[in-house]
């Protein structure tokens, strides 16, 4: 679409999505809190805190698209995200512009069979029903009338500047290292994982379509692989032989009793104790798919990791 492309948040998804955009030529803006990131030539960066409805009216009042990206501190997700969206969406809608929203699977709770998006929201965790809750609220003001809302949801995601991941830091910075790799829950039970350039692409292919507009979509993923396949894939590329070591489920509840960072994935224990297959079809069926193979993103992902040890 023409008019500009305003991001919000540039962390590892909002620079997939920044990137995307400047590639396909459209006009971007940067938003984040500091007014500083390393983004890609000709992309403009505000600063702007989304908290305060005001300064998000202020970067978003010349906007086509929108594009919410953002994440606060796990811990923080009942308290702060739903504010966030709210900020955004009446911001967007003043502008007169599109609202693309970022989410992952939480709100589905526990699920038998592959994940589609026409399941309940049934999470019972704080988390799960904060990305329910938030998810109402987008699609209930498209069907208000009070803007055009799309929803790019993904699985548990990887690629270049994920670092805090299922498949972030402790695999691939590990791997290259050939440490020992720990896998909390089942690493053969399948599970979906989304290279963050699809994530991305998909997103913005979400904003230019408007049949895209009032509905959430689960975005294309590569062959859904057990956990452990990946992480061998991983290792083979990066030419290591590092030891998978699983940690039960019991033994995670036991070891995170003592950090307030890993209670907080407790609740999404059950993601990784059985099959997570993540069903993009709908998205295909749509729009075409085809994602990266995990092998190209794999290696895509290992050249990041090279190159940030290069620099430290």
């Amino acid at each position: 679409m023409s008019g500009i492309h305003v991001v919000l948040g540039t962390g590892p998804l909002g620079l997939g999505v920044i990137r995307t955009l400047r590639e396909r030529g459209e006009q971007v803006r940067a938003v984040n809190r500091s007014g500083a990131a390393s983004v890609p030539d000709g992309t403009a960066v505000d600063q702007a805190d989304v908290s305060d409805r005001e300064e998000v009216r202020s970067v978003c009042t010349d906007a086509s698209v929108v594009y919410f990206c953002l994440q606060p501190a796990y811990g923080d997700w009942p308290a702060l995200f739903p504010p966030l969206l709210e900020n955004t969406i009446d911001a967007t809608a003043e502008a007169d512009a599109r609202l693309v929203v970022a989410e992952n699977c939480y709100m589905y709770g526990p699920t038998d069979g592959p994940l589609t998006e026409d399941l309940p929201y049934e999470a019972t965790g704080q988390k799960g029903r904060t990305r329910a809750k938030m998810a109402r609220t987008a699609l209930q003001a498209h069907q208000d009338g009070q803007l055009e809302v799309t929803i790019g949801r993904a699985s548990d995601f990887y690629g270049p500047q994920v670092t805090v991941s299922a498949v972030g830091e402790r695999v691939f910075a590990n791997a290259l290292q050939g440490k020992p790799i720990n896998v909390v829950g089942n690493p053969d039970a399948l599970h979906t994982y989304t290279y963050i350039e699809d994530f991305a692409d998909a997103l913005v292919t979400l904003g230019s379509h408007d049949e895209a507009m009032g509905e959430a979509w689960h975005v294309p993923s590569a062959e859904t692989i057990t956990t452990r396949e990946f992480i061998e894939l991983v290792c083979e590329a990066a030419g290591t032989d590092s030891k998978i070591r699983p940690v039960p489920s019991w033994l995670f509840r036991v070891i995170s009793s003592f950090s307030s960072e890993l209670k907080e994935v407790r609740e999404t224990m059950y993601m990784f104790e059985k099959p997570f297959v993540v069903d993009h079809s709908k998205y295909s069926e749509a729009f075409d798919a085809d994602p990266t193979p995990h092998e190209e993103a794999i290696e895509q992902t290992l050249e990041w990791y090279r190159s940030r040890a290069d620099r430290d």
